[in-house]
């Protein structure tokens, strides 16, 4: 089996390039769900952000996201304490994910941070999704109703899509001007023939 990591800035359109991947009989784990689901449902997690955060933060049972986001936000010591806590659980989700789909020969697991997170070291082969500063900003604007302040701001906190590039085996470019589908079955056909 073939473990691809599939990455790129925000805005650039992994979610497209994973479902492309997808609907070519690849699996993909979504991190971003995943780790949501877990945060909701992990009694771990639930159980190491209330001994630091208290249990204000699971009023009603449910993670109070907006609160979490207020005790992390700018503070790069507090978001590294809490993603301490989730990484270990989404990496131990993903490693019997892999194992319920050993059947398939090439899957995948789509982060914004793989490379942040550690996970591309769980990979043998990654796929940068790249796509221009400018069309990154329209896309997240439109698509989560904010401002180009606030995506510039959340641009801020992940990894360059130079340096991302470098440490990628592969670049799907995400402008327009080059069919997807066609740069995602040459991947395939390359990783097939590993």
């Amino acid at each position: 089996m073939i473990k691809l990591g599939i990455t790129g800035g925000i805005g650039s359109g992994k979610s497209t390039v994973s479902e492309i991947f997808s609907l070519c009989n690849v699996p993909v784990y979504i991190a971003d769900a995943e780790s949501k689901r877990l945060v909701a449902t992990s009694p771990v997690i639930k159980e190491k952000l209330i001994n630091i955060y208290g249990k204000e933060l699971f009023e009603g049972g449910v993670l109070n996201k907006a609160l979490l986001a207020s005790h992390i936000f700018n503070d790069k010591a507090k978001l590294e304490e809490v993603n301490a806590i989730i990484h270990p659980e989404v990496e131990k989700d993903f490693k019997e994910w892999v194992t319920d789909h050993a059947h398939y020969p090439v899957i995948a697991h789509e982060a914004a941070i793989l490379f942040e997170s550690g996970f591309n070291k769980l990979m043998d082969r990654i796929v940068m999704v790249y796509a221009p500063l400018e069309i990154r900003l329209e896309r997240t604007m439109k698509r989560d109703n904010t401002t180009r302040e606030k995506v510039l701001e959340r641009m801020q906190n992940q990894m360059p899509d130079e340096e991302k590039a470098k440490l990628s085996d592969f670049v799907i470019v995400n402008d327009g001007t080059r069919s997807l589908v066609e740069q995602v079955l040459g991947i395939l056909k390359q990783v097939k023939d590993l």
